[in-house]
């Protein structure tokens, strides 16, 4: 995605170019949305402070997205994507090595601690995606998101599903542990359990 100069907004700068089409407008908008209810959730973000990061007006907001909600399942998907991509291209290039399938799952997780490491809005906005899970379409959605994560872990790294159950696990410990404490390696965030006897993958 493209950065341009612009007014400060927080702790990210705002785009503020005429000229994007409205594709490229609407992925600025996701990704202002992003760090928007990475903070504040679902339920506690105003499109306004969106529409503001964003560099755009709030009725231009709903000219992209006809709700906050539909808004919301845009991002989550964008994040979901964002991670797909993530693993896939850690699982390629182990693969490409010759590894076998337990490190080629080792090397996704380091790959996914590494993104989380990077951007810590893609973990607040994943946490805040499950916890609006009371509301059956966002459920919806995130419960098929994930299973599409889950299909393409599965695929690319050739584990079998007695593999993933323990690596899907050792993820959402990763998640806990990641929002909980600065571990920034697989080696610090077994350090942060148990002191450091518990295995994460």
């Amino acid at each position: 995605m493209r950065r341009l100069t612009g007014d400060l907004v927080s702790d990210k700068l705002v785009t503020m170019s005429p000229r994007l089409t409205a594709d490229e407008r609407r992925e600025e908008v996701i990704a202002a949305a992003a760090v928007e209810f990475a903070g504040g959730g679902f339920a506690g973000t105003a499109t306004e402070a969106i529409a503001r990061r964003a560099g755009v007006s709030q009725p231009y907001v709903f000219q992209l997205f006809r709700t906050k909600k539909d808004l919301f399942l845009a991002t989550v998907r964008d994040s979901f994507a964002r991670i797909t991509r993530r693993l896939e291209e850690a699982a390629k290039a182990a693969n490409a090595t010759g590894l076998d399938t337990e490190h080629v799952l080792e090397a996704m997780g380091h790959a996914y601690i590494d993104m989380l490491v990077a951007d810590r809005d893609q973990l607040r906005l994943q946490l805040h995606a499950y916890a609006a899970c009371s509301d059956p379409q966002i459920q919806s959605e995130v419960r098929a998101q994930y299973l599409k994560l889950w299909d393409t872990v599965a695929q690319v790294s050739g584990a079998h599903s007695d593999a993933l159950y323990p690596w899907f696990a050792s993820g959402m410990l990763i998640n806990v542990i990641a929002s909980i404490g600065d571990a920034k390696t697989l080696e610090g965030f077994k350090a942060h359990m148990h002191g450091g006897s518990a295995t994460v993958h």
